[in-house]
Protein backbone atom coordinates (compact mmCIF):
# COMPACT_ATOMS: atom_id res chain seq x y z
CA UNK A 1 0.00 0.00 0.00
CA UNK A 2 1.74 3.33 -0.97
CA UNK A 3 -0.78 5.13 1.55
CA UNK A 4 1.24 6.62 4.62
CA UNK A 5 -0.67 4.37 7.64
CA UNK A 6 -0.86 7.41 10.40
CA UNK A 7 -1.50 6.17 14.05
CA UNK A 8 -2.77 8.40 16.72
CA UNK A 9 0.86 10.08 17.64
CA UNK A 10 1.10 10.68 13.40
CA UNK A 11 -2.43 11.78 13.12
CA UNK A 12 -1.65 14.48 15.59
CA UNK A 13 1.42 15.51 13.65
CA UNK A 14 0.87 15.41 9.84
CA UNK A 15 -3.10 17.18 10.71
CA UNK A 16 -3.09 19.98 13.49
CA UNK A 17 0.67 20.14 13.87
CA UNK A 18 1.75 20.47 10.30
CA UNK A 19 -1.65 21.67 9.14
CA UNK A 20 -0.81 19.98 5.85
CA UNK A 21 -3.75 19.87 3.12
CA UNK A 22 -4.63 16.09 3.17
CA UNK A 23 -7.17 13.47 3.04
CA UNK A 24 -7.42 10.08 5.47
CA UNK A 25 -8.79 6.97 4.75
CA UNK A 26 -10.42 4.76 7.91
CA UNK A 27 -10.26 0.87 6.35
CA UNK A 28 -9.79 -2.62 7.55
CA UNK A 29 -8.33 -5.09 5.68
CA UNK A 30 -11.26 -7.27 5.23
CA UNK A 31 -13.49 -4.84 3.75
CA UNK A 32 -14.83 -5.30 0.20
CA UNK A 33 -15.22 -1.77 -0.59
CA UNK A 34 -12.07 -0.59 0.91
CA UNK A 35 -10.04 -2.94 -1.24
CA UNK A 36 -11.44 -1.27 -4.79
CA UNK A 37 -11.54 2.84 -2.57
CA UNK A 38 -8.00 1.92 -1.56
CA UNK A 39 -6.20 1.33 -4.57
CA UNK A 40 -8.18 4.38 -6.31
CA UNK A 41 -6.49 6.63 -4.04
CA UNK A 42 -3.39 5.16 -4.73
CA UNK A 43 -3.55 5.99 -8.43
CA UNK A 44 -4.94 9.81 -7.34
CA UNK A 45 -2.11 10.05 -5.12
CA UNK A 46 0.74 11.32 -7.93
CA UNK A 47 -0.91 13.81 -9.33
CA UNK A 48 -1.16 15.63 -5.55
CA UNK A 49 2.55 15.44 -5.13
CA UNK A 50 3.55 18.09 -2.88
CA UNK A 51 0.03 19.83 -2.85
CA UNK A 52 -2.43 17.31 -1.11
CA UNK A 53 -1.10 14.35 0.99
CA UNK A 54 -2.99 11.12 1.52
CA UNK A 55 -2.61 8.98 4.69
CA UNK A 56 -4.57 5.82 5.54
CA UNK A 57 -5.60 4.67 9.61
CA UNK A 58 -6.65 0.86 9.89
CA UNK A 59 -9.63 0.87 11.98
CA UNK A 60 -8.70 -2.18 13.80
CA UNK A 61 -5.05 -0.98 14.44
CA UNK A 62 -6.46 2.27 15.69
CA UNK A 63 -10.02 2.45 17.11
CA UNK A 64 -9.60 5.24 18.98
CA UNK A 65 -8.92 7.88 15.98
CA UNK A 66 -12.32 6.25 14.50
CA UNK A 67 -14.42 6.74 17.56
CA UNK A 68 -13.18 10.20 17.94
CA UNK A 69 -14.66 11.42 14.86
CA UNK A 70 -17.86 9.52 15.39
CA UNK A 71 -17.33 7.43 12.38
CA UNK A 72 -20.11 4.53 11.16
CA UNK A 73 -18.31 1.87 9.09
CA UNK A 74 -15.77 1.76 6.69
CA UNK A 75 -14.69 3.40 4.22
CA UNK A 76 -14.80 6.54 5.36
CA UNK A 77 -12.54 9.02 3.97
CA UNK A 78 -11.70 12.74 5.97
CA UNK A 79 -10.52 15.52 4.66
CA UNK A 80 -8.02 18.08 6.11
CA UNK A 81 -6.76 21.74 5.74
CA UNK A 82 -5.38 23.92 7.62
CA UNK A 83 -5.53 21.66 10.87
CA UNK A 84 -9.95 21.63 10.42
CA UNK A 85 -11.61 19.04 9.15
CA UNK A 86 -13.30 19.72 5.76
CA UNK A 87 -15.71 16.84 5.16
CA UNK A 88 -16.31 13.36 4.62
CA UNK A 89 -16.76 10.84 1.63
CA UNK A 90 -18.09 7.67 2.48
CA UNK A 91 -18.38 4.23 1.32
CA UNK A 92 -18.05 3.63 -2.33
CA UNK A 93 -16.93 7.00 -3.85
CA UNK A 94 -15.59 7.67 -7.66
CA UNK A 95 -12.41 9.14 -8.32
CA UNK A 96 -14.28 12.51 -9.73
CA UNK A 97 -15.88 12.43 -6.18
CA UNK A 98 -12.74 12.44 -4.50
CA UNK A 99 -11.47 14.96 -7.00
CA UNK A 100 -13.50 17.75 -7.12
CA UNK A 101 -13.56 17.40 -2.72
CA UNK A 102 -10.00 17.58 -3.18
CA UNK A 103 -10.47 20.75 -5.25
CA UNK A 104 -12.47 22.07 -3.28
CA UNK A 105 -10.69 21.61 -0.17
CA UNK A 106 -7.54 23.22 -1.79
CA UNK A 107 -9.33 26.31 -2.94
CA UNK A 108 -10.93 26.74 0.64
Amino acid sequence: MSLQQLNSTRFEEIIYDNCEPCLVIFSKKECHVCKVVVPMLEELKPQYEGKFSFYYVDVEEDKNLFQRFSLKGVPQILFFKDGKYQGKLAGKVEDETVEEKIAEVLGA
